[in-house]
């Protein structure tokens, strides 16, 4: 088998660049598909979770344990605290950066995730957005508290209309984002978007993971249960104990926002469990919808098979992909 010095002397993937990406629905078996990945290839895992990002919010996140960290290096986890918002851009800049570390030690950047923002921000480039004014951020803020996501999603439609375009109320954050960035520069976030992106340096090769409706709402309802049996609730009454803002964006989490509701007193435990399990398998319904978007997503059905078996299908089609993955020291 090839050494580790083959990807920069006999590959050419150091003149190449090529990372792989894992994506799909939450509870898709994502993490123990990359964990067996890593069994057959040298690489890195860099998550791409808009809430893994965040430090103590553990059990609703499903963060990787700290076993599996300890087998195979992780990065992007517990990086930032409940308070601070880590945008898609700012984390795009973060992850350009650690695929270039990995890259510089001749692994495989494997980037693991289901929040299509963050995975955007890695395969089709960063947005150099403009430094928001902090007091139009809180004016719009407030806005959105007094006159709701409608009336500003009106205004973005005259000022912005290809930003508006396809998004409903419930897009409040991208619409907050389009007019801070309209209301600071007064330029449109569109036109941004197309002249500051700043293209990544290397290609990814997207797996898409993709279960049978049934059985994807039956994991979702098992992760469910089993977050709360490990102690979701005490996590949550410990983080409002320590004075943790319930609006917080980070906070504005499935999971975490029924459970501070039930703490509150303001739902009944089942029926704060039977929102949880809802409102989960329609942000899965979300992410299936924005990943079947891009053509470029190499699906794999994963009904009736092993994390084992699939990280093996990945790997063989490392075969037809354009660079030579095979010449990766395996463990």
């Amino acid at each position: 088998m090839a050494g580790p010095n083959t990807m920069a002397d006999g590959a050419g993937f150091t003149n190449q660049k090529f990372a792989v990406a894992i994506v799909g629905p939450t509870c898709s078996g994502k993490t123990a598909i990359s964990m067996e990945l890593s069994k057959l290839v040298e690489c890195e895992i860099v998550s791409a979770d808009s809430r893994q990002v965040y430090r103590l919010i553990d059990i609703g996140t499903a963060k990787p344990t700290a076993d599996e960290m300890s087998i195979v290096p992780h990065h992007l986890v517990d990086i930032a605290p409940l308070d601070e918002l880590v945008s898609a851009g700012v984390y795009g800049k973060l992850a350009r950066d650690t695929v270039a570390e990995i890259f510089a030690r001749h692994k495989l950047p494997l980037i693991v995730g289901g929040s299509g923002l963050y995975i955007r921000a890695i395969v089709d480039g960063l947005f150099d957005a403009p430094e928001i004014d902090m007091g139009i951020r809180e004016e719009l803020r407030g806005r959105l508290k007094s006159e709701g996501a409608g009336k500003l999603l009106e205004e973005l439609k005259l000022v912005d209309p290809d930003a508006a375009k396809g998004l409903v109320p419930q897009n409040y954050k991208r619409i907050l984002r389009a007019l801070e960035v309209y209301r600071t520069s007064g330029k449109k976030i569109s036109t941004l978007r197309v002249e500051r992106t700043q293209k990544p340096d290397f290609e990814t090769i997207q797996f898409g993971i993709v279960l049978e409706r049934n059985e994807l709402y039956r994991r979702i309802e098992s992760r469910v249960d089993e977050m709360i049996a490990a102690g979701l609730i005490e996590e949550v009454k410990e983080l409002l104990r320590r004075g943790f803002d319930p609006e917080l964006n980070s906070l504005q989490t499935v999971g975490y926002k029924e459970s501070i509701g039930y703490v509150q007193g303001k739902l009944r435990f089942e029926d704060m469990v039977s929102l949880i399990k809802m409102n989960t398998r329609r942000y899965a319904k979300r992410q299936l919808t924005w990943f079947r978007k891009d053509p470029r997503i190499i699906w794999l059905n994963a009904d009736g098979k092993s994390a084992k078996s699939l990280a093996r299908e990945i790997y063989e089609n490392f075969e037809s992909a354009p660079w030579a993955l095979k010449d990766l020291t395996h463990r």
